[in-house]
């Protein structure tokens, strides 16, 4: 008698969370993502970092679930990409897609300093 494979293994594709098309973000929804000082210091450290990195890589004065909020807000706002390794989270700045589509902006947000 076969035993049928358990539902619910999923595959590596489902545990990669949904990112948006950078070509259907607005302007309005970067700008309204990146207000938030928190979120700001995550596209920072990602982007001093020169590599993917953890959410728990990223010190932030924050809870977890909190934190969780942040990074959700920013791939929304096609800032990050996010996938899975292992059972750790991962972070990637999108830096060279969302230069298409807003040449020069992320570069002059890493040049500023926040006044906190």
């Amino acid at each position: 008698m076969a035993v049928a494979r358990r539902s619910g293994q999923g595959s590596k594709q489902e545990r990669v969370p949904p990112h948006p098309d950078i070509r259907t973000i607005s302007l309005q929804q970067v700008l309204e993502a990146l207000a938030d000082p928190v979120r700001r210091r995550i596209v920072r450290e990602l982007h001093a970092a020169h590599q993917d990195l953890t959410c728990g890589a990223i010190d932030l004065p924050v809870s977890k679930s909190t934190a969780t909020h942040h990074f959700h807000v920013l791939r929304e706002a096609g800032l990050i990409r996010q996938y899975y390794v292992g059972t750790s989270r991962m972070n990637a700045l999108r830096s060279d897609e969302f230069d298409e589509a807003f040449p020069g902006l992320l570069s002059t947000l890493m040049a500023q300093r926040d006044q906190e």
